[in-house]
């Protein structure tokens, strides 16, 4: 085994630990487990921080376990909310939990005959034959509501001046937390939770659930909740959230996110969403300051975690797509794109209809340029851009004389004009 609390310590991972946590992991091999909402079919890249570290937690030697929260899910997690969500029907759950252990399989070895495997559990198993009576009776009568009110995310909301308040509902959440921390302990010899900065009363709700309930010690840790440099959220884009299934954010935008960081989040992120050693982070970090031109930390960022998410062939995809708008390219790079990269990497740019029927013919380029679609104001300026070599159909320079025809259509069904080299205008043929 190796020191798995010194690895999150270097990465900037650390944010509250429980006294002897460090010692007892570097001489026992234990089970750890973090908790996964199932509020969606897929996690999203706030979700990121938290499979790395189960993923820090297996390479160390230990077993990790990833909770989904089909009944939690039901309930509600207070912390850092400033209203109850909306709770969730079995038949909506039951989909976003398959779509939540899609999402960990790509990074965790769940393989039988790994020696300290990852477990997937759904707290739904244990909790939905335990009734109200057994519960309050069993659980609620070893935490008192005084030590619940204490909790910062308990205290945060009844104290908002714009709260509604706190349903009982919500108030429960750290009591059903803590018992699949105690039960964890008991069937799986679970001895630690891990979370994020925000879930640090709930998971210490369950350290004292185990010492009274079960006369036991168990361990805590919690990681910071990751910002950017300029006070915007991390993981958010203008479109919303950047999730980590293909079907809702596109291998080529997600590559597109790690890519525009800046400097300063770059170096940032390169050590907490990568497993790069520390040499290699800080050769690159002392490289890149020497050439931030060539934003090296940006481009191995995007490459490692577009791996690590969607695969080699998908990061080559979007790396290739990347390099259309801004290096050399040819008609084949852009067919060899799927429709929904293609229309990401062109997503703003001015299009306009043209008939099936006028490219089955073979539209001509005064049609194409001007008279069909106003990418130009009239054919005297569409004529004068072909004698120019200004005009590219699918970046390739074409004269007065070509001829758009089926042969030329992008995905069965787009066309990509180019004035000069920052120009594009899309034409779809429907």
């Amino acid at each position: 085994m190796t020191n798995f609390v010194e690895e999150l310590r270097w990465r900037g991972l650390l944010h509250d630990i429980m006294p002897d946590t460090e010692d007892y992991l570097l001489k026992n091999k234990t089970a750890g487990y973090i908790g996964f909402d199932p509020t969606a079919d897929s996690l999203h890249i706030g979700s990121l921080v938290q499979i790395f570290i189960l993923k820090h937690f297996q390479n160390a030697g230990h077993n990790p376990i990833a909770l989904i929260g089909g009944a939690t899910g039901m309930v509600g997690d207070p912390s850092g909310k400033s209203a109850e969500r909306n709770l969730l029907d079995e038949a909506t759950l039951a989909k976003n939990i398959a779509g939540v252990r899609e999402n960990l399989e790509r990074f965790l070895s769940f393989d039988d005959n790994a020696a300290n495997k990852a477990e997937l559990v759904n707290n739904y198993d244990w909790m939905k034959d335990i009734s109200l009576i057994d519960f309050v009776r069993d659980t609620g009568k070893h935490i008192t509501v005084n030590y619940m009110m204490a909790k910062d995310s308990v205290k945060k909301r009844l104290s908002s001046e714009s709260s509604v308040g706190m349903s009982f509902t919500e108030f429960t959440y750290q009591l059903f937390q803590g018992y699949d921390f105690y039960h964890l302990y008991k069937e799986k010899n679970c001895m630690l939770q891990m979370g994020g900065s925000d879930q640090w009363g709930n998971i210490t709700t369950g350290t004292e659930l185990i010492r009274r309930k079960a006369q036991g010690k168990a361990y805590a840790i919690t990681v910071p909740l990751v910002t950017k440099a300029d006070g915007t959220k991390f993981g958010k884009t203008e479109g919303g959230n950047v999730w980590l299934n293909a079907d809702r954010t596109s291998p080529y935008k997600f590559y597109q996110y790690w890519l525009n960081s800046s400097d300063e989040d770059a170096e940032n992120f390169i050590k907490k969403f990568t497993f790069l050693d520390k040499e290699t982070i800080e050769n690159l970090i002392a490289e890149h300051k020497e050439h931030p031109h060539l934003r090296l930390l940006q481009k191995k960022l995007g490459e490692e975690v577009t791996m690590l998410t969607h695969g080699e062939e998908a990061y080559e995809n979007a790396l290739k797509a990347s390099q259309i708008l801004f290096g050399k390219s040819t008609a084949n790079d852009l067919k060899s794109l799927d429709e929904q990269t293609f229309l990401d990497v062109f997503d703003g740019v001015p299009q306009a209809t043209v008939a099936k029927s006028d490219v089955a013919e073979g539209l001509d380029m005064i049609g194409a340029l001007a008279a069909k679609t106003n990418f130009l104001k009239s054919n005297g300026d569409a004529r004068r851009a072909l004698k120019e070599n200004a005009i590219s159909v699918n970046k390739e320079k074409v004269k007065e004389d070509f001829t758009i025809t089926e042969a030329d259509l992008i995905a069965n069904k787009y066309v990509l004009l180019q004035r000069g080299k920052k120009t594009y205008y899309l034409l779809v043929v429907a």
